[in-house]
């Protein structure tokens, strides 16, 4: 609600694989379909002649960040932007640790195929609530809306082709960190310290060390992975300052 205030235009999407989106099967989910996708949007929604400020998270954030290196190499039908904001994320692989589930389900061949059929709200809960603050937990309801997401068109059966992002991200590290060291465009990081996934201080330092001319808001030191859940207006004004600073 506060970024309709303060923008025209507002565009919030699921990505194929998640939320109410497809979930075909089998599929190769990539960052770059992710990518060509929101670019298709974009056009479809007769915006790809505006300047466009992108807000991310996590997996969105390297979608974000394949956005931006079409932009800054021209690449037909990539979209014009403006801004970019980034929040917690695996920007750096280096520092990024995926939960072991995460990683049994990217890598684990047939025993994926099992793990993802006996998934349920129980061990979906409590996976996820790992990743948020102690003081910012998700309610029941807030848990079933997000489990019931998942579920639709039977998205936890797509869940381990979906984290095949971990390992692109490794393979094309240099291309999309080298797009956020060389672009133009207005950057900046909304983080939450507590983050087991991007852990501070080791993931902060080194996006300073090697994003130094992007600016950084770092929340309190309870807020976690999902900082626009857990301190939805600190993120809020974090950001608008932000876009109102250039």
């Amino acid at each position: 609600e506060g970024l309709t205030q303060r923008f025209h235009r507002v565009i919030a999407l699921d990505f194929v694989g998640f939320g109410f989106s497809d979930k075909p099967r089998p599929h190769h989910y990539s960052i770059f379909e992710q990518a060509s996708i929101v670019e298709g949007l974009v056009r479809h929604l007769g915006l790809h002649h505006q300047r466009i400020n992108l807000l991310s998270h996590d997996y969105g954030d390297t979608v974000a960040q394949e956005l931006l290196y079409r932009y800054e190499h021209n690449k037909t039908g990539s979209i014009s932007i403006n801004s970019l904001c980034l929040s917690n994320g695996g920007i750096f692989p280096e520092t990024h640790y995926p939960r072991l589930i995460q990683k049994i389900l990217k890598d684990g061949g047939l025993l994926s195929l099992i793990i993802t059929r006996l998934m349920n709200f129980f061990f979906f809960s409590r996976g996820l609530g790992a990743v948020f603050g102690p003081y910012t937990q998700p309610s029941s309801a807030e848990y079933w809306d997000m489990w019931t997401a998942v579920r639709t068109n039977d998205g936890n059966l797509v869940v381990d082709s979906l984290l095949q992002y971990i390992n692109q991200r490794k393979k094309h590290r240099e291309r999309w960190v080298g797009a956020l060291m060389s672009t133009s465009v207005p950057l900046h990081l909304i983080y939450g310290p507590l983050d087991p996934v991007n852990p501070h201080p080791e993931f902060l330092q080194l996006y300073k060390k090697v994003l130094p001319t992007s600016t950084v808001t770092v929340l309190d030191d309870h807020i976690s992975h999902y900082p626009q859940l857990e301190d939805p207006t600190g993120f809020l004004n974090a950001y608008l300052n932000f876009i109102n600073s250039f």
